[in-house]
C-alpha cells in the first residue's frame, strides 16, 4: 500500500503545525523565527522521507501499528534538526534540546496516527 502525495503533504503540515506550537512555547519569547524555522525543517524531513519512501514494504506494519517509515521520518526529523543546531547553535541550548525531542515524539505520533 502507498500513500498520496495529499496524505504525506497533510502529515507533513501538521507536524510542522506542532512543532510550531511547541517551539512556540518552549524557545525564549522573541525566538519565534527559530520556531519557525524549526516547524519548516520537521514538515520538510517528514514530506521528504515519506515521499522518498513511499514503498508498500516500508508502509506495512511490522509491529503491529508501527512501519518502518513510521520510525525513519522522525528519526530524519531529529538528525536534520540536530544538523541545523550544530550549523547555528541556538540562543538557549537546553530548551532547543527539548523541542528537538518533542518535535521527534510528535512526529512519530502523527506518523502513527495519520498513515
Amino acid at each position: 500500500m502507498t500513500f498520496t502525495t495529499l496524505h504525506i503533504v497533510l502529515t507533513a503540515a501538521t507536524v510542522a503545525v506542532l512543532t510550531f506550537a511547541v517551539g512556540l512555547w518552549r524557545l525564549p519569547r522573541p525566538a519565534w523565527r527559530q520556531a519557525l524555522v524549526v516547524a519548516l525543517l520537521a514538515g520538510a524531513a517528514v514530506f521528504l522521507w515519506r515521499l522518498s519512501a513511499n514503498k508498500p514494504d516500508l508502509n506495512d506494519d511490522g509491529l503491529p501499528g508501527f512501519s518502518a517509515n513510521d520510525w525513519a521520518a522522525p528519526i530524519l526529523t531529529y538528525l536534520i534538526l540536530s544538523v541545523y543546531a550544530d550549523l547555528r547553535p541556538p540562543a538557549d541550548p537546553a530548551r532547543y534540546r527539548q523541542v528537538r525531542a518533542l518535535a521527534f515524539g510528535i512526529a512519530v505520533a502523527v506518523n502513527v496516527i495519520t498513515i
